[in-house]
């Protein structure tokens, strides 16, 4: 691979056809050269029809703009910020789907890849290259393409971070090399506030020594590991994870040392952080970045013990349905991972699955209502939830009655909408219902 040939994004993107399924690789990999000249196919109206299918994405996302209407599809796997006035619009959608699943819409055949956009590092002297921060379902899109003599195009990038695990695939499984050294996506958090605290102590006292956890990004994740500095024998195995993470493990704290798989292995699929958690996983063998399939299975996640899954909603009721997909019929973002280590960390032995959210919206409307909204997509079960925090306190719904749900989930509900919540539950439940004494 010592001669490889490079083309410009321009020259690059002729491969695709009108008709065809193209795959982007997701978070701060989106290949942002290769997307920009493909947009430039799309406004000299030479294509049609073309599906766009990729997870969550940083950066511009240009081909859901209202004029590329009838050239380029949005059929992505989850509804980012970037995306999300779109899908709301009608100008862009939204596949369904857990993220453990979005390989297999590849290599099921339900959804054809023709083309495969990737980042990658440059090549090594073995012949490899990494997928970097964006294994996920890129690796099956490439797969895909490949067998239905479709089209992988690489954006060779020195700011790809040299990933280590399903990361790392032979450059001779690219047909089409562009180079590109603009910096990846970056993201940054800013301190969690007194609620966010709140919440990341309640989740923190949940959390064991020697605990295998899966949390997110955000506020809420960086507010529960600045509670773990005390914490012993911390593992990781998540879909994802950002810069919260790297503190543990320079301290000691994270270390994977209790981990029955995978052990002293920092477990991933994709992630989003800043310069500094890129440079962290750069040819970092305790780093494994995985296929999705590998790191979203229920069953694989169960063979750690005291699996710690930390998931957030947008709407719970009183009866433990969670929401978090959307505001009533208004596609806000997705499905994601959320039920894979749900039921994962439920599985797994001494495990806790855990829904962990403010009480209330900024403008102070609570989150926790008798019933959802209608429409609203409810993305975890009232079978599937056991703990729940809030700033106010964390509660175990597994187990319970309906009834003693509703006392437990309107406990730790803000005050002010404590007495709302009340009628509602006596309304639903009759006369004997009555939250105002404490809980049993």
């Amino acid at each position: 691979m010592k001669n490889i040939k490079f083309v410009t994004s321009e020259e690059a993107v002729k491969a695709v056809k009108s008709g065809d399924h193209v795959h982007f690789s997701s978070v701060a990999s989106a290949p942002q050269t290769l997307i920009k000249a493909l947009c430039a196919r799309g406004d000299s109206k030479e294509l049609r029809n073309v599906h766009i299918h990729h997870l969550h994405t940083e950066g511009p996302a240009p081909y859901t703009e209202a004029k590329y209407e009838g050239i380029f599809r949005h059929d992505a796997f989850f509804v980012g910020s970037n995306v999300r006035k779109a899908v709301q619009a009608g100008y862009a959608d939204y596949i369904p789907v857990f993220l453990s699943e979005t390989q297999k819409l590849y290599r099921s055949n339900t959804l054809p890849c023709n083309v495969a956009m990737v980042q990658v590092s440059p090549v090594d002297r073995h012949g490899f290259v990494s997928l970097g921060t964006s294994v996920d379902a890129t690796l099956a899109a490439i797969e895909t393409a490949r067998r239905l003599k479709g089209c992988v195009i690489a954006v060779v990038n020195p700011n790809v971070p040299r990933a280590w695990g399903d990361a790392m695939i032979p450059a001779g499984m690219i047909d089409i090399f562009v180079e590109d050294n603009s910096p990846l996506e970056v993201s940054h958090f800013s301190e969690p506030d007194a609620l966010e605290t709140a919440i990341g102590k309640h989740c923190a006292n949940l959390i064991e020594d020697g605990a295998t956890l899966q949390m997110g990004i955000g506020n809420i994740p960086n507010a529960v590991l600045a509670q773990l500095e005390n914490h012993k024998d911390l593992g990781i195995h998540t879909e994802m994870f950002a810069d919260g993470v790297l503190k543990l493990v320079e301290k000691g704290v994270v270390n994977g040392a209790a981990k029955a798989i995978d052990r002293g292995k920092l477990v991933s699929t994709f992630l989003m952080g800043s310069q500094k958690c890129y440079d962290f996983i750069d040819d970092n063998p305790m780093v494994a970045m995985m296929d999705v399939a590998y790191t979203n299975d229920p069953f694989i996640i169960a063979k750690n013990p005291r699996v710690t899954a930390i998931n957030s909603a947008l709407q719970l009721d009183i009866t433990g349905q969670v929401c978090a997909d959307s505001i009533g019929t208004t596609f806000y973002s997705g499905v994601g991972g959320q039920i894979d280590f749900i039921y994962g960390a439920s599985l797994s032995q001494g495990g806790k699955a855990i829904i962990a959210m403010p009480s209330v919206t900024k403008k102070g409307v609570s989150k926790i209502m008798p019933v959802l909204n209608s429409g609203a997509g409810v993305v975890t079960t009232r079978n599937h939830i056991h703990w729940l925090v809030t700033e106010y306190g964390a509660v175990n719904l597994y187990g319970r009655t309906l009834q003693d749900r509703a006392k437990l989930i309107i406990s730790i509900a803000h005050p002010d909408h404590q007495e709302m919540l009340d009628k509602a539950a006596f309304d639903r439940f009759g006369p004997h219902f009555h939250f105002i004494g404490g809980t049993e």
